[in-house]
């Protein structure tokens, strides 16, 4: 089960978007230019650092460059069955699921980036991560600092990102080495967010979420304020709103991923630092980060690695030295948004004849075989024929399932008769 996770503010870089000009998924980098009046491809190609950290450059760039990240593993037919994205990223990821159109969700970056550098501006502030730390202790130095300062990052187990006042935060780092933190990092950023010091920028951010139309998310997002899922789309104006007040909880939300069967967490947009956060929080899963084309090679083989090493119908895994997994699957994707019915003749490994559930590769089935033009399904009144053929190892949407254009319907494998 893939887990999507997007990067917030902070994982920005300089020239984050060369790799991409040359890639199909470049174009939706035009689309957020016309949808927010900004040359945003200045932005994640020529934009020096100073110019990139500003709180609205920052979030704008960030978001885009997720994006353009998230269309190019759409691409190649990876979807995913959760999302959550930490501060920043959790717009992205509402994108991602389907919950917010990507214009509206543009122009709602901008006005809370620009909320944010004014809320900053009129109440100054910083931020330090803490390492080595418990929580409660974390809150505990906080406390202990009696002055405006507050935990505004739960990342992992021992990390923790407290936020206030340049006096307080110093006050409360001291303290928190007195109680066995092993590091204390300031952040460069330029408020407190997360904290009540960005109040102020509430009122914009509520009328900018006022102007935006929700929809329910297509798979579960889970929210920054209390890790949980949340599927009413009425929900999420406020749960963004008490976002910027509150601290993102990215440890337990984790945890809840985990819980929801999450067993590869990839972190889709520039940096890595959620990729960290997901081997310290959840060890037992696949953590990997998609930042470059070239970082969807090893995404394709991770996941065809995943598959190959339960999948008993996989005899050739080995078989062909240095070649990627990934050359011998393929997926079949939707051509159109509606109900999806799969064709009822075919099976995958262990699954038997679709009974309205997502097969997971098992045993006891021999695999289903289709030809070039043979018909995999129906979405709505439309055939679903596939353009590939070989064996169906596994369902990727289930019986009645509420699909969208592009989403994958089932995984292929292509074997030595088929090329």
């Amino acid at each position: 089960m893939l887990a999507f996770t997007f990067p917030g503010q902070g994982s920005q870089r300089p020239g984050m978007g060369r790799s991409w000009v040359d890639h199909p998924s470049w174009e939706v980098v035009a689309e957020a230019s016309a949808a927010v009046g900004r040359d945003v491809e200045r932005l994640l190609l020529d934009a020096p650092m100073e110019e990139l950290t500003r709180t609205a450059n920052a979030q704008l760039a960030t978001f885009v460059q997720s994006l353009v990240v998230l269309d190019a593993v759409e691409r190649v037919g990876l979807a995913p069955a959760a999302c959550a994205g930490h501060s920043l990223g959790e717009y992205t990821a509402l994108v991602a699921a389907g919950a917010m159109p990507f214009g509206e969700a543009a122009a709602l970056v901008v006005a809370r980036g620009d909320a944010m550098a004014h809320a900053g501006e009129d109440a100054p502030g910083t931020m330090a991560a803490l390492i080595g730390i418990s929580d409660d202790d974390a809150e505990a130095a906080c406390h202990r600092a009696e002055g405006e300062v507050w935990v505004a990052n739960y990342n992992a187990p021992g990390q923790v990102v407290i936020a206030g006042t340049t006096d307080a935060v110093a006050a409360a780092s001291e303290i928190a080495r007195e109680l066995g933190a092993r590091k204390v990092l300031p952040l460069p950023v330029s408020g407190a967010f997360h904290t009540p010091l960005m109040g102020a920028a509430r009122p914009g951010l509520r009328k900018a979420l006022g102007d935006v139309a929700f929809s329910t998310p297509e798979v579960p997002v889970v929210a920054n304020v209390d890790a949980r899922v949340h599927s009413d789309p009425n929900e999420w104006p406020g749960l963004l709103s008490a976002q910027l007040c509150g601290p993102v909880r990215w440890r337990q939300t984790v945890e809840t991923l985990s819980g929801l069967g999450a067993t590869t967490f990839v972190e889709v947009g520039p940096g890595g630092v959620l990729t960290g956060l997901a081997r310290r929080g959840a060890p037992e899963a696949q953590s990997l980060s998609v930042a470059t084309p070239d970082d969807l090679d090893a995404l394709l083989d991770a996941v065809a690695g995943a598959h190959g090493a339960e999948d008993p119908w996989r005899h050739d895994q080995h078989a062909h030295e240095g070649e990627h997994l990934y050359m011998s699957e393929r997926v079949v994707v939707s051509p159109c948004a509606g109900i999806f019915a799969p064709e009822q003749s075919l099976a995958a490994p262990g699954t038997g004849l679709l009974p309205g559930t997502a097969g997971h590769p098992g045993s006891g089935t021999a695999p289903s075989r289709v030809r070039t033009g043979d018909l995999v399904g129906r979405v709505g009144i439309t055939d679903v024929r596939t353009p590939f053929e070989g064996e169906v190892i596994r369902w990727l949407s289930v019986a009645g399932e509420r699909v969208q254009e592009g989403q994958p319907l089932v995984w292929l494998r292509v074997t030595e008769e088929d090329r």
